[in-house]
């Protein structure tokens, strides 16, 4: 997950409690689409602790952001590129519409959870930037899958995966914010879970609604696959660690996202 301040500034001036209503809700909306992606600020004000928890609902309207980019290019690249090509070409948008952030974080976490002695150590290790052996291995691992995975796919499997699979991550980070313990007293990360409740939770569920709508089975194994991924992140952490980061939420997302992709390569 993104570190550091984020900051917009409110255009709104309203009194009236449904505007004042549509007010929080869009501004929670930029902080989730400012904190999950590139996107530069659009208003200018730090946030407060409040917006950013109740941003965690908007998580996966995000996620359908990102698809919908994902899924327009596929489109795009299908009649004039092969299937590998299209499929290193998509993984590199990926990343850079995202900044790297959840990679960044899946790379911190193979480091500090395989790679300390005890759970200070792996929660410094967390800390430290530099890439160690086990954050080498697990990205390149993690980066195979994924491509191996979308090269596997038909185009027209591969188009409605890319749509998905951003929304399934950040759905699954949504709910462990909610539901799981912060391992460290202060930051971004214990901000946001200080300020996150069940209705957060709740209204990023609700997001993905129109996954089920159209889209029912594929909506359902994604889903299973998106929970295996939660519950087996969560299983292994807490017992490295008494609880999870910034980086353990950025690896959940990236981690879900290339689990939904192995469901949809199994259905080619």
């Amino acid at each position: 997950m993104r570190k550091g301040v984020l900051s917009c500034d409110s255009p709104f001036l309203l009194s009236d409690p449904y505007l004042l209503f549509i007010k929080i809700m869009l501004t929670s909306f930029l902080a989730a689409l400012q904190f999950l992606t590139i996107t530069p600020p659009l208003i200018r004000r730090p946030f407060s602790m409040p917006e950013l928890g109740r941003s965690v609902g908007f998580f996966p309207a995000v996620g359908w952001i990102i698809g919908g980019i994902l899924w327009g290019l596929a489109r795009a690249l299908t009649p004039i590129l092969p299937s590998s090509v299209a499929a290193a070409l998509l993984m590199g948008l990926w990343i850079i519409i995202t900044g790297a952030i959840h990679f960044d974080g899946f790379l911190d976490m193979c480091d500090g959870l395989f790679g300390g002695h005890d759970a200070d150590a792996r929660l410094r290790i967390m800390r430290d930037h530099r890439v160690g052996a086990f954050a080498t291995a697990g990205g390149g691992l993690l980066l195979l899958l994924q491509f191996a995975a979308l090269s596997s796919m038909t185009p027209a499997l591969r188009s409605w995966a890319l749509l998905l699979a951003p929304v399934l991550g950040r759905w699954a980070a949504a709910q462990a914010i909610v539901w799981a313990p912060y391992a460290r007293p202060q930051g971004l990360g214990r901000a946001m879970k200080d300020n996150a409740r069940w209705p957060q939770a709740l209204l990023a569920t609700i997001f993905l609604a129109p996954m089920f709508w159209f889209f029912p089975l594929a909506a359902a194994l994604g889903l299973a696959a998106a929970l295996l991924t939660l519950g087996g992140v969560l299983f292994i952490t807490l017992r490295r660690i008494p609880g999870l980061t910034g980086d353990i939420y950025g690896a959940i997302i990236v981690l879900v996202e290339v689990a939904t992709l192995v469901v949809f390569s199994a259905m080619a």
